[in-house]
């Protein structure tokens, strides 16, 4: 081995264990604003957005130190949307206003890859792209019925999900009544950094559909959307 290949990968290493010696892992959590898709073009109704959380933790991973990082993270995260129907300050027993909420929780696995431009010692604004992989976990299928004299009933029951798995194409517990265990898209996101604490908005778009069942015109279209804002704080470095 010559000098210069000596050297070379001197510096290779130096600059390796530079960048693990930056490695910080983090906490995250926020609000999700979500909903799912009605068609082709990922459109879906204002009206049927639905309120949840997210919260979990990150790995900021220096690929080039204060420039460009990896961030995988693992978080627990509400989806969901809901329907309306009827006027709630005008209900009758022919008109009554009807309210179904379905609110899929997962586990999530983030893989984003984040840019940092520096804007003063201890601050930076960032901005992410990368995919993210989620299995279904929980939730609740609910309808509010509400008819006259404000009368109203609940009825809530657990989300079914089918047995479906990334690497096998049938099923046999297929359902319009039942989710996709799995889903997957993609994340962006942009945000600061200031003193290790971070502050983010984020949207992500899934790219398989959430019901069970055969590819058809009635289900091949709903996927999930969901916008966050986040506050999280880093551990370590600067």
């Amino acid at each position: 081995m010559t000098k210069k290949s000596i050297l070379l990968s001197f510096a290779a290493l130096s600059i390796s264990f530079a960048a693990m010696s930056q490695v910080r892992v983090g906490v995250k959590a926020g609000y999700n604003l979500s909903n799912i898709s009605i068609d082709n073009s990922g459109s879906t109704k204002n009206k049927s957005s639905h309120s949840g959380f997210h919260v979990g933790a990150i790995v900021d991973l220096p690929l080039v130190p204060k420039i460009l990082s990896f961030q995988p993270g693992v978080f627990y995260t509400t989806k969901g949307t809901k329907a309306e129907t009827g006027n709630k300050d005008n209900v009758s027993v022919a008109n009554p206003f009807v309210k179904h909420t379905i609110n899929p929780s997962y586990i999530e696995v983030p893989l984003n890859f984040i840019g940092k431009i520096p804007i003063g010692p201890n601050a930076r604004l960032f901005a992410g792209v990368g995919p993210y992989f989620a299995f279904g976990v929980a939730g609740k299928d609910k309808t509010e019925v509400m008819t006259v004299a404000g009368t109203s009933v609940t009825t809530s029951t657990s989300l079914k999900w089918d047995d479906d798995t990334p690497f096998a194409n049938g099923d046999r517990n297929q359902g319009w009544d039942k989710f996709k265990r799995f889903d997957w898209g993609g994340n962006v996101q942009v945000g600061a950094e200031i003193h290790n604490f971070l502050i983010a908005a984020q949207y992500g778009i899934g790219f398989t559909k959430v019901r069970s069942g055969s590819n058809n015109y009635t289900d091949n279209n709903n996927k999930n959307r969901v916008f966050s804002v986040s506050v999280g704080y880093l551990f370590g470095g600067k």
